[in-house]
């Protein structure tokens, strides 16, 4: 039974498979949590998924937070006593990486690329919407290229809020599909709502022209489903990709 835990700079992802996904749950990344603190609120997840800790026979983890790596690191040494696999390109991957410096590649990328190709094939883009919204491609071969990173939607919205004196905190709400607002928070509503969705479009379509094949293009993370919900450009919303990802991963480099 494998624990699987993605590290965002915003969320923490957590699944469980055997075989099949079990169940999953996500909580708020923060840095100054302990060892002893993500083993208490993952065995409580464990638990409320009537799975127990001597249960799990390995663990994988990707991260972008160098200070919860270190703790969860500890904790699954000290806790479930298994040393976990990391996510880096210098794991054996099944993917050959073409990026000037594949150590710079953040974990949850490789993840994604690898877990995107294994279910759908390629040529493919994924975009995830997370802290940065990230858009990475992989050929028809299964060579992952590069992609584009652009401000997130959660961390541009919060600037939009905070470096005004006027504006109010929205939610990012489903546009019914008038552009023009009629008061201040519908304005701010339409401009990020679709301000979003025309960046993600934008981007797709200039990769897509760089590419020699039409790709398949994939949206994962948390506002996937607000955003790329009502794209004709998006093929296929995979809530899961990245946790999916890292099992492909594990049983590649465990087999």
């Amino acid at each position: 039974m494998l624990l699987a835990i993605n590290v965002g700079n915003t969320n923490t992802s957590i699944g469980v498979f055997e075989n099949k996904m079990l169940g999953s749950w996500r909580i708020c990344t923060y840095k100054e949590k302990t060892a002893d603190e993500y083993e208490l609120i993952i065995s409580q997840f464990l638990c409320q998924g009537g799975i127990g800790a001597k249960e799990i026979t390995g663990i994988i983890i990707s991260s972008v937070v160098p200070p919860v790596l270190i703790q969860l690191r500890e904790m699954s040494i000290r806790g479930f006593n298994i040393e976990p696999v990391i996510v880096s390109s210098d794991l054996e991957l099944g993917m050959t990486i073409q990026y000037d410096n594949p150590k710079e590649l953040g974990a949850d990328r490789i993840v994604n690329a690898v877990g995107g190709y294994a279910i759908y094939g390629g040529p493919l883009i994924v975009v995830d919407f997370g802290t940065a919204t990230n858009f990475d491609v992989v050929s028809e071969e299964g060579v992952y290229f590069g992609g584009a990173i652009a401000p997130g939607i959660g961390i541009s919205m919060e600037a939009l809020w905070d470096r005004t004196a006027l504006l109010p905190k929205i939610d990012l709400s489903i546009s019914r599909g008038e552009a023009i607002g009629r008061n201040t928070i519908s304005c701010m509503q339409s401009g990020c709502y679709f301000g979003f969705l025309g960046l993600m479009e934008e981007i797709i379509r200039r990769i897509k022209h760089e590419l020699p094949k039409e790709p398949k293009v994939i949206a994962t993370g948390g506002l996937a489903e607000l955003i790329a919900g009502n794209s004709k450009l998006v093929d296929s919303i995979d809530p899961d990709l990245t946790l999916k990802g890292l099992q492909i991963i594990f049983d590649r480099v465990c087999s």
